[in-house]
């Protein structure tokens, strides 16, 4: 089950190195200036990928700690 945990920890950290990008992202949109439309439009954008790296995050997360239940 070792394979399970390391597994899971490297989407873990594959998700929260997605997390970090999009928070950088973000901080970079919103000093652009841009007009409030495309502003909002990208930032609604990047909402869709924010959820998904938390999704892959909390994957690798149940994958760690299923490793451990069975290991």
């Amino acid at each position: 089950m070792e394979i399970l945990i390391w597994t899971g920890a490297l989407i873990s950290l594959l998700g929260l190195g997605g997390l970090v990008w999009c928070v950088l992202r973000g901080l970079k949109i919103r000093r652009s200036g841009a007009d409030e439309a495309r502003m909002r439009s990208e930032l609604q954008r990047l909402f869709a990928v924010n959820f998904a790296a938390l999704g892959v995050s909390a994957l690798g997360l149940a994958l760690v700690v299923a490793g451990i239940a069975l290991g």
